[in-house]
């Protein structure tokens, strides 16, 4: 669950258009907004990416679905760490059974 925005979403969306249609500098539009430059900047980024304006930066379809990736990666190497010592305990259980 994501923790809730500081700044309306509709605000940030009126900089970041302000900046990509006028050219302005981002720290002047964030300053007449009375948002902090960094916050506006992260937003118009993710708003260029989205947008196809920036090939080098993911989308947040694709920041999400790397996000659920590295989860799924955590879990199944979480698993096989898990059989690899059950396999390890079962073999050592099978050599204390079997006759010397």
């Amino acid at each position: 669950m994501s923790r809730p925005r500081k700044y309306p979403k509709e605000l940030l969306d009126r900089g970041a258009r302000v900046v990509i249609e006028s050219n302005r500098p981002i720290a002047h539009v964030a300053r007449d907004l009375g948002v902090p430059s960094e916050t506006l900047r992260k937003y118009v980024r993710q708003l260029e990416a989205d947008e196809g304006l920036r090939p080098d930066l993911p989308t947040a379809a694709e920041r999400e679905e790397i996000k659920e990736l590295r989860k799924e990666v955590y879990e199944l190497r979480r698993a096989n760490e898990i059989l690899k010592a059950a396999s390890v305990f079962f073999a050592t259980e099978l050599d204390q059974d079997r006759p010397k």
